[in-house]
């Protein structure tokens, strides 16, 4: 695998159209490392492979752009529809998520073929005003999948037992972060949600009040070298740290480390690697991190408490983001709270006060899915940059960590 050479754009300035065409080079630049093979294996059902991630995206913009707003497009191939459709049911029938692996066909070469029809056919909208709204979710869509595509192609070659690098070069070591350190508040009414100013998804408004009792939430992430401490002192076999359901994932699938350690190392994107124990500890479920805070005499943060933190800090100021170069994809811990790994709320992923579905298919985006998850904020060191915000909301089930999930401790005060 060689090493790609990823766009370094800066983001801030740019016109939509420049910022939509950085980050379609941006996918295919992650891509290139890959071979055909690599590109369509699918290790587990909850992934899905590189060469499915550049088709997807790109059936999004055929179907949601092209098709609907380009008189007289004829699609590149009519059956691929149903091959790269992931979850809309209003856009028909579709492959089944677990066996997209399967596609041996079309070959990587023809979906990238594929990608440069649609952007050259997209050319004469991206300067349409009244389309703009739906060039930037499109944008942010393949923003989501380029983060999909890092962590699913890295738990790919994790599970084969030769280990292969993504890119074989040394992660930097972390910085230090003062562990005693503290962002305090007060309590009170804060305003949460999107305010309206800039592209959010729906997930993230409407922008309303809570109320807040006093907190504080820690300025560093639990490090790699705290979760072995907690490791040795038998946290994975102390039933009382253990929600019910994270005790019986534990025994059930012989949970003892996070995901991809082992002895000493851990797995990343640059292969096997020494662990740094001063970086961020990431792959860990919701269940890890909640038996983690009672171990430590902390609870996990309100998705509003972290929100309330966050506000007015600026969502690309740390050492996180993988824009410059994909080889850099690794936390190394920052005083941030944006960037390393996604960190886990005890807020379950519920709709917001007034939330309302967008009519049609892309309604389907997020509300659907408001049951059973919970909500992490931040951002990871997979996330493009210009992809964060303080209001942005991930979710994923508890038992879920292949992506850069990690950890910030929260207490009363």
């Amino acid at each position: 695998m060689e090493a790609a050479t990823i766009p370094s754009e800066p983001h801030r300035g740019l016109t939509l159209c420049d910022r939509f065409l950085a980050t379609r080079r941006l996918s295919e630049a992650l891509a290139a490392p890959l071979s055909d093979a690599d590109a369509t294996v699918q290790s587990m059902p909850d992934a899905s492979p590189t060469k499915w991630h550049l088709a997807h995206t790109t059936w999004f913009l055929e179907t949601f752009l092209l098709r609907d707003h380009l008189p007289g497009y004829v699609r590149f191939d009519e059956r691929w529809p149903f091959l790269f459709n992931s979850y809309y049911e209003a856009e028909g029938a579709r492959h089944a998520r677990a066996a997209r692996g399967l596609l041996s066909r079309p070959t990587l070469d023809d979906v990238l073929t594929w990608r440069r029809h649609v952007d050259a056919a997209l050319e004469p909208l991206l300067s349409r005003a009244e389309l703009a709204p739906l060039i930037e979710l499109g944008l942010q869509h393949e923003q989501q999948h380029q983060e999909l595509l890092l962590t699913d192609i890295k738990h790919a070659l994790w599970s084969n037992p030769l280990g292969p690098a993504y890119i074989d070069e040394a992660p930097r070591p972390a910085q230090q972060i003062d562990g005693d350190a503290w962002h305090r508040h007060p309590g009170g009414i804060a305003r949460v949600g999107h305010d309206g100013a800039g592209f959010a998804f729906d997930n993230e408004g409407p922008a309303h009040r809570v109320l807040l009792e006093p907190f504080a939430l820690r300025q560093g992430l639990v490090t790699n070298g705290e979760w072995q401490a907690f490791i040795d002192d038998g946290g994975y076999r102390d039933a009382r740290l253990w929600l019910s359901d994270g005790w019986s994932w534990v025994q059930s699938e012989s949970i003892q480390a996070p995901l991809y350690w082992r002895e000493d190392e851990s797995f990343t994107l640059s292969g096997w690697r020494a662990r740094d124990p001063e970086a961020p500890v990431t792959h860990i479920s919701l269940f890890e991190a909640d038996a983690f805070t009672a171990w430590a005499g902390a609870r996990l943060p309100t998705e509003f408490e972290w929100e309330a933190i966050a506000q007015g800090q600026d969502t690309d100021a740390h050492s996180g983001h993988q824009l410059d170069h994909a080889g850099a994809v690794q936390p190394r811990g920052s005083p941030s709270l944006f960037g390393d790994g996604w960190q886990w709320t005890r807020s379950a992923y519920l709709p917001y006060p007034r939330f309302r579905a967008a009519e049609g298919a892309v309604g389907e985006y997020n509300g659907k899915f408001m049951s059973g998850q919970s909500v992490l904020k931040g951002a990871s060191c997979a996330t493009p940059r210009g992809h964060s915000r303080t209001s942005y909301r991930n979710f994923f089930y508890p038992h879920q960590r292949w992506q850069f999930t990690g950890l910030r401790l929260a207490k009363d005060l």
